[in-house]
């Protein structure tokens, strides 16, 4: 059987029923003629993004999203100040901050950002003309008011 296909089966098997343990599914994987070895299994699990809940083992997806503070309410705690440089934008942060607080405002999806990155207390935005900037800017002030 090939690895695509064990995957496959995994997936199938942790869908189908309740797998609590790594020896749980390493059992049901022999079931179907499917020896694997821990280190393996391991992998497999690793690659398929599978995770162990409470009720056992889970596709990611499957498990709960973890919930983040709005992009507002981190900009409002930890944004000290905005500034423009043309097409560019400089949020300094508080010390330990900055990459939360880009990573919500990157979720936001602005088209006018193009990107961001982050260090320890500082985030540059880089939007494609000083017009996108300048209104970028300008919804990072209203959530600081």
């Amino acid at each position: 059987m090939s690895k695509l296909t064990r995957q496959q089966l995994i997936l199938q098997l942790i869908e189908n029923g309740n797998v609590a343990s790594q020896e749980d599914l390493r059992r049901a994987l022999a079931r179907h003629s499917q020896r694997v070895t821990q280190a393996t299994l391991s992998r497999d699990i690793h690659e398929l993004g599978i995770v162990k809940t409470a009720d056992g083992y889970a596709r990611a997806q499957a498990a709960a999203e973890p919930v983040f503070p709005s992009a507002e309410r981190l900009v409002r705690e930890f944004v000290l100040s905005v500034r423009e440089a043309q097409n560019q934008l400089v949020l300094k942060t508080s010390v330990g901050s900055a990459q939360p607080v880009a990573a919500a405002l990157d979720a936001e999806e602005w088209e006018e950002s193009l990107g961001s990155v982050a260090g320890d207390d500082t985030i540059l935005i880089i939007c494609e003309n000083k017009n996108d900037a300048e209104r970028v800017a300008n919804r990072i002030r209203e959530m600081l008011a």
